[in-house]
């Protein structure tokens, strides 16, 4: 009984200083995190971002509004990832790298930039605007890939707009077309293939531009 009693004794005392020995230990921890504990030595994610580049200039305005709905993407580009393409058909990304935005939120954030800029249109709405256009621009974003299948150190980096234009009253479809850029960048690096890809994808948009004008400008004298 004597023991038992001891026995006892021991560990309520325990019991008394295991706050004070845990406090102990969460201070250390604290005093040494700055010098490691929660140190990494991981690199921080690279956000990449592209801008829009005036496009042809002289054309003649037209007196109708067109209105882009938000583009779609085909399968790999439906994350923030900078997609590349290696021999063999196999997809892969940078690593800590990506860009601000899903390809087809980039894509057209940058044409109706662009479309507004270039004062050819009466008026450009994006998916958002809750007014009507007489005309409507539908895009897929099918390529927006940097591309090593050649066997060259850099990439070519190529965007494809599959694109279908139409009229707003009675949905009727004027055209569909493909518009494309292709540039090659000029160092395999990243900062290279990011300014290809601003290129690339302002050609693209250029080109969709060019041919839903060239598709609309027969109908309005009908």
């Amino acid at each position: 009984m004597t023991l038992l009693r001891f026995e006892t004794g021991r560990i309520d005392r325990w019991r008394m200083r295991l706050p004070l020995f845990l406090a102990t230990v969460w201070t250390a921890a604290a005093l040494t995190g700055c010098s490691g504990l929660f140190h990494s030595d991981a690199r921080p994610e690279q956000v990449y971002y592209l801008r829009a580049t005036p496009g042809p200039q002289g054309i003649a305005p037209i007196a109708t509004s067109l209105r882009l709905n938000r583009p779609s993407a085909g399968p790999g580009l439906e994350s923030t990832q900078i997609k590349l393409v290696e021999s063999d058909r196999r997809m892969s990304f940078y690593q800590e790298a990506r860009w601000p935005a899903v390809p087809a939120n980039l894509v057209e954030m940058l044409a109706i930039e662009k479309l507004r800029g270039s004062g050819v249109w009466q008026s450009v709405a994006d998916s958002t605007s809750p007014f009507p256009s007489d005309y409507v621009l539908l895009v897929n974003v099918r390529r927006f890939e940097a591309d090593y299948t050649s066997g060259a150190v850099a990439p070519e980096v190529h965007v494809l707009l599959d694109c279908i234009i139409g009229k707003r009253e009675g949905r009727e479809v004027i055209k569909s077309f493909l518009a494309e850029g292709s540039v090659p960048a000029a160092a395999n690096k990243l900062s290279a293939v990011v300014a290809a890809f601003e290129t690339a994808t302002n050609a693209a948009i250029d080109s969709m531009e060019t041919q839903a004008l060239d598709a609309v400008r027969p109908e309005l004298g009908k």
